[in-house]
């Protein structure tokens, strides 16, 4: 006869249907309780624009949550798809950004608090103003300590993030899988990232 651990010290055959049921439902939720908390969370992100500052999320969040014990899954389609070249050197566009202010990396401190809003005219008249945003963006981070692109993804693949690349974009811009980094984990589609987003505890569309 199964014995069973409970207040009354009753074996199941001798439990009425009542307490059979409370039973049933406290070791049910003490069974989903262990499995959750053994369970190892997952992230998943679709990865879509490769500019400098649209690369910091995913990098970001995915290296984080490798390094709290998530496996983290980034998904790079279309423009993101970039971001796992060889020769990686994102640009950022400040062009239709209003939210974006032109803040100078140098100068006295007053100097590089004033935040120059500068009109779409401008940035689109003047010949090579994206180069110079990109080149004032690089200088920033710099002065203030904060990792790179190509270092944040060195923290990624360090920390075994799965790295995977969209087959139907290689193809349809004529990449060659040379191109690209040899840790890219996969070469796959919207199947394989639907079923593994279906099974993540955080999805996230960048």
């Amino acid at each position: 006869m199964v014995e069973v651990n409970n207040v009354s010290g009753k074996n199941l055959a001798d439990m009425s249907a009542d307490e059979l049921q409370a039973w049933f439902g406290k070791s049910f939720a003490e069974t989903r309780e262990k499995q959750e908390s053994e369970k190892t969370p997952r992230l998943s992100i679709m990865v879509t624009k490769g500019t400098l500052d649209w690369a910091y999320p995913p990098f970001i969040i995915a290296s984080t949550a490798a390094a709290l014990g998530w496996e983290a899954n980034l998904f790079f389609t279309f423009y993101g798809l970039a971001l796992l070249k060889k020769d990686l050197k994102p640009n950022i566009s400040p062009l239709g950004n209003p939210a974006m202010p032109m803040k100078m990396p140098f100068g006295p401190q007053w100097f590089q608090g004033i935040e120059w809003n500068m009109p779409n005219l401008l940035m689109a008249g003047v010949p090579g103003f994206e180069n110079m945003a990109t080149s004032f963006m690089k200088m920033t981070v710099k002065n203030h300590g904060i990792a790179t692109i190509p270092e944040l993804r060195d923290l990624c693949i360090e920390a075994d993030v799965n790295l995977v690349a969209c087959q139907m974009t290689v193809d349809l811009f004529g990449w060659k899988k040379e191109d690209f980094i040899p840790e890219v984990s996969e070469w796959a589609g919207a199947a394989t990232y639907i079923t593994n987003a279906q099974g993540s505890d955080i999805t996230l569309f960048v």
